[in-house]
């Protein structure tokens, strides 16, 4: 028997009409800014299913800039949130898309950072106000946010995983979910924990320092950075 919890009876406190297209959209939005980093200018948002199809009247435009601004889903500024974007000098644009075999609310989030590099996110709402990351840069990979997330890209080689297992166990870190993706052996690869709690910085200093890994980025609340 499938287990419900409050928020698929209640609903999370939000600002909108769908806990799918705003609640869900707003958290999307918060989740691309906090894996690509405040540190962008520009952000193309191409809208799958009906996400693309009823984005103005269910204010997912709105809800996604408020997410990408760094606004919680009730934050009453949320309404506003196309006008502070331009206001701040962030160019965000929407354009209906067909992403293929995705969840009908997804959005592929095309982030330009300041540095020139250019990052693309997919992610899905879910229902409830939950969502799921599906894919970063093209890799196939699948996180939720509900838990602190560390996601280290890497150089798909022996050991590398026993040695990040064992600093997050010297620092006390208990692992909920551990997601392991690689395209081809010996090629770069990504490990996603959820852990049970937050990440030290001083953890992810020892982290970084582990060979063969390419880049950590640890996310150990969407609201971080506001």
């Amino acid at each position: 028997m499938k287990k419900y919890g409050v928020f698929d009876i209640l609903g999370p406190i939000m600002i909108g009409p769908s806990s799918s297209h705003t609640a869900g959209a707003v958290r999307l939005g918060l989740m691309a800014r906090a894996i690509a980093t405040p540190n962008f200018n520009k952000v193309e948002c191409l809208l799958h299913g009906s996400f693309g199809s009823t984005y103005k009247g269910h204010g997912t435009d709105r809800a996604l800039a408020a997410g990408l601004l760094g606004m919680k889903p009730s934050d009453i500024r949320l309404r506003d949130s196309l006008k502070i974007a331009v206001e701040r000098g962030l160019n965000i644009t929407f354009t209906k898309a067909d992403l293929g075999d995705a969840h009908p609310n997804t959005v592929k989030f095309i982030i330009y950072k300041n540095n020139g590099d250019i990052l693309e996110i997919v992610g899905s709402s879910i229902g409830g106000g939950n969502i799921v990351i599906n894919e970063i840069d093209k890799e196939r990979l699948e996180f939720t946010g509900k838990y602190p997330t560390i996601i280290i890209k890497h150089i798909d080689y022996k050991g590398v995983i026993s040695k990040v297992t064992y600093i997050l166990y010297k620092e006390d870190v208990n692992i909920a979910y551990l997601k392991v993706y690689r395209d081809d052996r010996g090629k770069s690869a990504y490990m996603i924990f959820e852990t049970d709690s937050r990440i030290k910085k001083e953890t992810i200093d020892q982290l970084q320092n582990i060979d063969k890994v390419i880049s950590i980025k640890v996310i150990n609340e969407l609201t971080e950075g506001e």
